[in-house]
């Protein structure tokens, strides 16, 4: 399996060279798309995008946690987190790159 990663610079290269928008511009909407999906995200909104998957932020509970060398209880602070679930296209796509 690879080790790269796509960036931000990656998506904005993508753009310019797939949609013919200036390397400024398609930087711009990169950020502008990432901005819109952050605020949705911190304000309590899912972020769903068709044929890719949900984004969303779900809240923990506090509890009691252990450290695991010592055995010493130790109190977890309830938090927001975020998870993601691929759509079922996403997930048929990955798995057959697994296959090739």
């Amino acid at each position: 399996m690879s080790e790269k990663t796509l960036t931000r610079m990656d998506l904005s290269d993508a753009i310019f060279r797939d949609v013919g928008l200036s390397r400024n511009d398609a930087s711009q909407l990169v950020e502008s798309v990432l901005q819109h999906m952050s605020d949705a995200l911190v304000a309590g909104e899912q972020v769903k995008i068709s044929s890719f998957g949900t984004f969303s932020v779900r809240e923990k509970a506090a509890r009691v946690g252990r450290n695991p060398k010592t055995g010493e209880e130790v109190p977890i602070n309830p938090r927001r987190v975020l998870t993601f679930r691929p759509s079922h296209l996403m997930k048929e796509r990955v798995a057959e790159g697994n296959k090739a």
